[in-house]
């Protein structure tokens, strides 16, 4: 798979680990450009909060990038409603990849960010996004997503999980430290880094409402090898908070993304190794999970029936998951590409 999609852009000559071409690893962004990918007309109220989002920040964003996702009718809506935005159309494969690099593209701010079309920043986001830059050797920071429920939470869905909503789980670090990759709904990387390191492969994310993704964790694990001591960081003061639709809370949705995430991660595994790809979630897997496992075990015995069903979707989530990767991986072996 290659890392189309940024034309000029891209400058494969430059070895990776070179700091006197990486002068971001030294010098302190001072602008900020974000940029908003969006597919469908059925969340324009959502694109609406999110731009409105980013004009009530105490730092202002230098330059507010929408990209629609070719869909005529959606740029065209938003060419008329966000005169201050700039509204471009997907010049790249359909998909969030595509999307995300015609927008960096697009822009001219040292860092660039991302923030989902159905979440909303804090007033702070931007301000704290970029104060974390500070250090000199960060490529990247991401922040915390909360989940905005627009239905009741259903009893048995374990915080543990919030990663199958695209919002920051339990497990996550509440202070700030270098993490592998970004959540996508809410990250942000030098501008050069995509110079360098290439833009996300446009044969990952999502399609659409597809459950697919990985695409920020193989990019993040190419940032940082191109770089050398780059580091990518977690501000969890940075936050927004992301529409979690009545779908999103059935139990077919939970098992169908916990599927495609095993899917995708065997993506991410074969082009970048399953010591990179896996590294958190190995973590993950034999600390948070058993936890969370006696936890719900523990609110049975003081009352609540309902931890029983979240320990028993934590055991269902991780089945699903490490079953959908085994297959992938299998496939791979059999028919590798």
């Amino acid at each position: 798979m290659g890392h189309a999609g940024l034309g000029d852009l891209t400058r494969a000559e430059d070895p990776p680990g070179d700091r006197r071409r990486y002068p971001w690893l030294v010098a302190r962004p001072s602008t900020l450009s974000v940029v908003i990918c969006a597919y469908t007309l059925e969340r324009w109220h959502d694109i609406e909060n999110a731009v409105a989002s980013l004009r009530g920040q105490s730092r202002p964003a230098d330059q507010v990038v929408l990209v629609a996702d070719h869909n005529d009718a959606l740029l065209d809506k938003a060419r008329g409603a966000f005169p201050d935005v700039t509204c471009l159309p997907n010049t790249g494969p359909q998909g969030l990849s595509g999307a995300r690099n015609t927008g960096v593209a697009a822009t001219t701010g040292d860092v660039v960010a991302f923030l989902d079309d159905d979440a909303a920043a804090d007033p702070a986001w931007a301000e704290r996004l970029m104060a974390a830059y500070d250090p000199g050797d960060v490529l990247g920071v991401g922040g915390w997503v909360e989940p905005a429920w627009q239905a009741p939470r259903p009893s048995w869905f374990p915080e543990e999980f919030l990663w199958v909503l695209g919002c920051s789980y339990r497990g996550l670090p509440r202070t700030p430290t270098e993490i592998r990759n970004p959540i996508g709904a809410n990250m942000s990387f030098h501008r050069d880094v995509f110079a360098a390191a290439g833009g996300f492969d446009p044969d990952m994310g999502r399609f659409g409402a597809d459950a697919a993704g990985c695409e920020e964790t193989e990019f993040s694990i190419r940032a940082r090898r191109t770089a050398g001591n780059g580091r990518i960081v977690l501000e969890p003061r940075a936050t927004c908070r992301h529409n979690v639709t009545p779908d999103r809370v059935e139990r077919a949705y939970f098992r169908r993304r916990c599927r495609a995430e095993g899917r995708s991660k065997a993506v991410v595994s074969r082009l970048a190794g399953s010591g990179s790809a896996l590294e958190s979630e190995r973590r993950y897997v034999t600390r948070t999970l058993p936890r969370g496992v006696l936890r719900g075990l523990g609110d049975v015995l003081h009352g609540d029936r309902s931890g029983g069903a979240r320990a028993w979707a934590i055991v269902e989530g991780v089945v699903l998951t490490a079953t959908s990767y085994g297959w992938a991986r299998l496939r791979q072996a059999r028919w590798p590409t």
